[in-house]
């Protein structure tokens, strides 16, 4: 009967020690091991703490061929110890450690089944109408050019190709002879009469001789028929109808017998054809980056795993990568240069992914045929003529990498816009600008904080528009950002007053914005360089707490906050905006820092970089927000003459509906207004020796001092304006100045307003 250590399995490297103590097979069973359990080479035994050996079924067990081939060496040795305590030596006193890997468990083809993703039916562009106009569109303009482009050398074609119709007869000529008399024999031929072989070389030549009697029959025969023709040609066709028959068909020769790499007609179009993406391309590219942790997996024979195959996708390849173990998407992504220089391609052409929805190791490779910088766009749809838009409603902002249309939904969320300089940041939100103006509805507000008047083509549209920083245009767009608080809060109290039947999600829906009577039209405001705002000595924290207020509330009102920045911190950025917008649009950006305040806190880590587009990836950048995955997209480029012809087409549409207000119908902020100091003017019509005055008394007064402001004043107006100040109406004994009587009547007490105003300083 074989001993328990015989049948017990070596301890693997993993579960040598435990706790720095190191596990020993005992070589004899304890006092309380299962006496009943058979010995026999089949049956695994395995040794509890407690000493008790236990069977394990065979796939529970890690057998020798199970250990890695890199730890053999190790683990040999370690069993060797083990194999040496079990011929005798007396183990310490230790437990060993029980096997833990649970049995192979297989999956049904169920289960499988219903994890696994479908792969579409049909080409993607075959579902894609757009798409598939582009194709065919394609194929028409390249017929129509292939056919111009050969009809207009047909000229030089036809003498060309006659003139090559000799040497095509010559060739043709000597092929046949070659043929005929058996050429190709002739070096074995030659070989055995050097050698002095005469019995070889007479069976050769008697051969040849048969080769050549075969072949020179057929040869006979048609040169027969040819004079045959020939002579009927002759005597019975015309010399024109002659003529023409030979020079046509020596023409058709020369076409036909035209050198490979000298045709008689050119190409049309010059195509580059781009190469294959393979597995091992993408393998000895992967493993070129430098990647400490992904050579040496490879290196132990961890390769990388394909589970899909490699195929087409737009104008490009896709690949789907496992990485090795360790292996991060984002650690491909910070290496896209490196990466395009291993494929042989544009770093435009090269763009690599992750896919948290799988795992962090899942790598997305689009490969295109083109510079995504440099490709030709589709034609905008929004770029016609007579183009509307329904801003509730998905509309195309940008394309991805393989041409396909991204859509964006302005309504209901907020949006930021970050890159560096000259990246295409304004341009892009200048396209938003114009999505919202080609809504009749929309009220527009436009500010260009840069001062380029880069945003000009929107201003026949905009309700609000202002361009540079200086102090007076600083103060126009404050009294504006007043005004549209204002709107948002009256638009609060109009969505409360609803019925639940008209507003049953308290928020602003298409058929409530158009209701003229409610007020409710989407309002859209884009701000440019929008840190100059916020880093404004005297405005910049009403600016920070008027468009806080917008971004967290504005959108279930219809209110849509659009913010661009070149310089995306805590600053130029405040934490309190950038973490309420939904929407967020990242071009090129220089660090990890910049890239989360736009796309949003862990992004960088999520692999979703810009920090790899370069600086030749004008108007590319991140799309996120739109959808649960951000996107790579290319913005549409209109240059201000496009974007004037946009916008003016717009404004036609908004005349007929009667919504050109604000800017565009020439009106003006009253800047004077938003200055006014009522508790200082209010203590200023206060008369020497008057401590005491009426409501109704400082309201005419006022109106005196500052008509054009005071103007149509109530009593009530003055309390509205002196509520903030600390200052409430109070029952005041004074003297009417036109009765001279006394009353008791709401008023003001110079001592009340002096308070106020100093405790203000």
């Amino acid at each position: 009967m074989s001993t328990t250590a015989d049948h017990a399995p070596f301890p693997t490297a993993d579960r040598e020690h435990q706790g720095d103590q190191p596990v020993n097979t005992p070589a004899e069973p304890s006092a309380n091991t299962t006496a009943d359990a058979p010995a026999n080479a089949d049956t695994d035994v395995a040794w509890t703490r407690s000493g008790n050996a236990v069977p394990v079924h065979p796939d529970t067990a890690r057998s020798a061929e199970q250990i890695p081939a890199q730890d053999t060496g190790e683990r040999d040795a370690r069993a060797g110890d083990v194999i040496d305590a079990a011929d005798g030596d007396e183990p310490a006193d230790t437990a060993p450690a029980a096997l833990v890997d649970p049995p192979a468990v297989t999956r049904s083809w169920w289960e499988t089944a219903g994890d696994a993703t479908a792969r579409p039916l049909v080409a993607k562009w075959l579902t894609s109408a757009e798409e598939f106009k582009s194709r065919a569109r394609f194929l028409v303009r390249y017929a129509a050019h292939t056919t111009a482009f050969h009809a207009l050398r047909v000229p030089l074609y036809v003498p060309t190709a006659f003139l090559r119709s000799f040497g095509a007869v010559g060739r043709l000529l000597g092929r046949l002879h070659h043929w005929v008399f058996d050429g190709e024999s002739k070096p074995v031929r030659m070989n055995a009469r050097d050698r002095n072989d005469s019995d070889v070389y007479m069976k050769l030549r008697e051969a040849r001789n048969d080769a050549v009697r075969r072949r020179m029959a057929p040869v006979m025969v048609g040169i027969v028929v040819l004079l045959a023709v020939v002579y009927l040609a002759i005597t019975y066709v015309t010399p024109f109808w002659n003529w023409t028959v030979l020079v046509s068909a020596m023409t058709l020769i020369g076409w036909w017998g035209a050198p490979a790499d000298k045709p008689v007609a050119g190409r049309a179009v010059d195509m580059e054809k781009t190469p294959k993406l393979t597995s091992t391309t993408v393998e000895d590219a992967l493993c070129s980056l430098g990647i400490g942790a992904l050579n040496q997996a490879y290196s132990k024979g961890k390769r990388m795993g394909f589970p899909s195959p490699i195929s087409r996708d737009g104008d490009g390849w896709r690949a789907d990568v496992d990485l090795p173990p360790a292996v991060t998407a984002g650690d491909i992504i910070a290496k896209r240069a490196e990466l395009s220089s291993a494929l042989r391609r544009q770093i435009g052409c090269v763009w690599p992914e992750g896919d948290a929805r799988i795992h962090e190791g899942r790598l997305v490779l689009w490969v295109g045929d083109k510079d995504m910088s440099q490709s030709k766009q589709p034609i905008w749809p929004l770029g016609k003529p007579g183009a509307t838009v329904d801003l509730f409603k998905p509309q195309p902002f940008g394309t991805d990498q393989r041409g396909r249309w991204v859509d964006v939904t302005l309504m209901f969320v907020s949006m930021i816009i970050g890159a560096v300089p000259r990246m295409g940041k304004t341009v892009s939100l200048r396209e938003l600008l114009l999505i919202a103006a080609l809504d009749p509805r929309a009220v527009l507000y436009a500010y260009d904080l840069k001062g380029t008047g880069d945003l000009s083509p929107l201003a026949p549209c905009a309700h609000g528009y202002g361009v540079g920083d200086d102090p007076e245009d600083i103060e126009r767009m404050v009294v504006e950002m007043r005004e549209l608080r204002e709107e948002l809060r009256r638009r609060t109290k109009v969505i409360r007053a609803l019925p639940e039947s008209v507003c049953p999600d308290n928020k602003v829906t298409p058929e409530l914005a158009a209701r003229k009577d409610l007020r409710l039209a989407p309002i859209v405001v884009g701000v440019d360089e929008c840190q100059v705002w916020f880093e404004h000595k005297e405005h910049g924290a009403e600016f920070e707490e008027i468009c806080t207020d917008l971004v967290k509330r504005g959108p279930a009102l219809g209110i849509v906050l659009i913010l661009a920045t070149q310089r995306p911190d805590a600053k130029s950025l405040p934490t309190s905006i950038s973490a309420n917008a939904i929407l967020r649009y990242c071009l090129k950006v220089q660090g990890q820092t910049e890239n989360d305040m736009v796309l949003g806190t862990s992004q960088y880590k999520n692999g979703v970089r810009a920090t790899m587009f370069a600086r030749s990836d004008r108007g590319i950048g991140y799309l996120a927000g739109e959808g649960d995955d951000a996107k790579i997209v290319r913005s549409v480029y209109k240059d201000a003459t496009d974007a004037k012809k946009i916008a003016a087409g717009a404004r036609v549409r908004r005349e007929a509906i009667g919504n050109i207000t604000g800017y565009a119908a020439g009106e003006e902020v009253d800047v004077e207004a938003a200055r006014l100091d009522p508790l200082a003017d209010t203590l200023s019509v206060f008369e020497r020796g008057e401590d005491k005055l009426w409501s109704d008394v400082i309201v005419t007064r006022l109106a005196d001092l500052r008509p054009s402001q005071y103007g149509g004043w109530t009593a009530q107006n003055l309390a509205t304006a002196l509520k903030p100040k600390g200052v409430k109406p109070k029952q005041v004994w004074a003297t009417d100045p036109e009765t001279g009587k006394g009353a008791n009547r709401n008023g003001y007490t110079r001592d009340a307003l002096t308070t106020a105003q100093n405790n203000g300083q």
